[in-house]
């Protein structure tokens, strides 16, 4: 890869904007899953920590009006995409306050005003959706874009091919996005695809497509900008191979009985992509930057616990309306 000049030549506010948002999405997961443990959920939380870097590098090229869809595992993508801290944590809880008046939850949030067309829980459902955006963005002839968040369990499903070719034949500005974090639920992707180098599948449906390491937010954010770059002067769609690790089970609360607990231990402890990025915050600007670092990370913990007391106090949907807001 070649040295990701764009990078290191932000400035020091926007390095620590990028800080920040990873720490959110940390600060705001683990809030999640302490709901769920308390019984405050209804149904499951997948959180994303320890991918951070994924979604906070990608989307740091994406304006408010281009779109994205997500997946169950999506609280990230919606914070780095700049969604209301409040309304989302409300959504989690099932409030009226929340981003779809507490009918959504966890799973199937939808966030309008940031460009989100939604989480998808179903396996790969939300690339159909970005392609159609992109056949849109296409058909109206402006320059926004559509990313599709996708797991690695996603590649088993056929769907998902039908959209790469598709794209590919119409040229649509779409940017296909896999977070490759190794298992679909507990089934290792070496069991399940028979391909190793995922980038290469997608080249042979007509993709430009990159390979980065998740975990290291300057890489991934280098590598946005060169598919950016070329999606706009090709007119092409490209696909973005992210290899990440998720340091929670599945969803809070998974026995975890099929991964190795020593090899996530070890990624706790040396493949953190937010404590990678302090590190390479505090090489880069040395001592002066520790005491914005701290600020950074209590201004991003205040903000969650702010949310999370606008959420407990949000209202419950009234039981006669559960017929609100159901279309078919």
């Amino acid at each position: 890869m070649d040295k990701p000049r764009l990078f290191i030549e932000l400035k020091q506010e926007q390095h620590l904007e990028l800080l920040k948002r990873m720490y959110q999405i940390r600060f705001f997961e683990e809030a999640a899953g302490r709901y769920y443990r308390k019984g405050m959920v209804k149904g499951g939380i997948h959180a994303s920590i320890g991918q951070e870097a994924v979604a906070v590098g990608i989307c740091a090229h994406l304006r408010t009006n281009d779109l994205i869809t997500s997946t169950h595992r999506g609280h990230g993508h919606h914070i780095a995409k700049g969604a209301d801290l409040n309304k989302l944590m409300a959504e989690i809880l099932g409030k009226e306050e929340g981003y779809c008046k507490g009918r959504g939850g966890s799973m199937h949030v939808a966030a309008f005003d940031i460009g989100s067309l939604g989480a998808f829980p179903v396996v790969a459902a939300g690339v159909p959706s970005a392609v159609g955006a992109g056949l849109s963005i296409r058909l109206h002839k402006d320059d926004r874009i559509a990313v599709s968040f996708f797991g690695d369990g996603a590649l088993g499903q056929g769907t998902i091919y039908e959209c790469m070719n598709i794209a590919a034949i119409w040229k649509l500005p779409v940017v296909f996005v896999c977070e490759n974090n190794r298992f679909a639920v507990s089934t290792d992707c070496s069991t399940s695809i028979a391909i190793e180098d995922f980038a290469k599948m997608a080249e042979s449906h007509g993709l430009k497509a990159y390979q980065v390491d998740g975990q290291d937010l300057e890489k991934v954010h280098y590598t946005m900008f060169r598919a950016v770059d070329y999606l706009k002067a090709e007119e092409q769609p490209v696909f973005i191979q992210a290899d990440t690790f998720r340091f929670e089970g599945h969803y809070f609360g998974e026995p975890e009985v099929n991964r190795d607990k020593d090899q996530i231990r070890q990624m706790r402890e040396s493949q953190d992509p937010i404590e990678r990025f302090v590190f390479w915050l505090q090489d880069r600007y040395e001592d002066d930057i520790i005491e914005r670092i701290d600020q950074v990370k209590q201004s991003a913990f205040d903000e969650i616990e702010s949310a999370c007391g606008f959420a407990e106090n949000g209202s419950d949907p009234a039981p006669e309306t559960y017929a609100e807001y159901i279309y078919a």
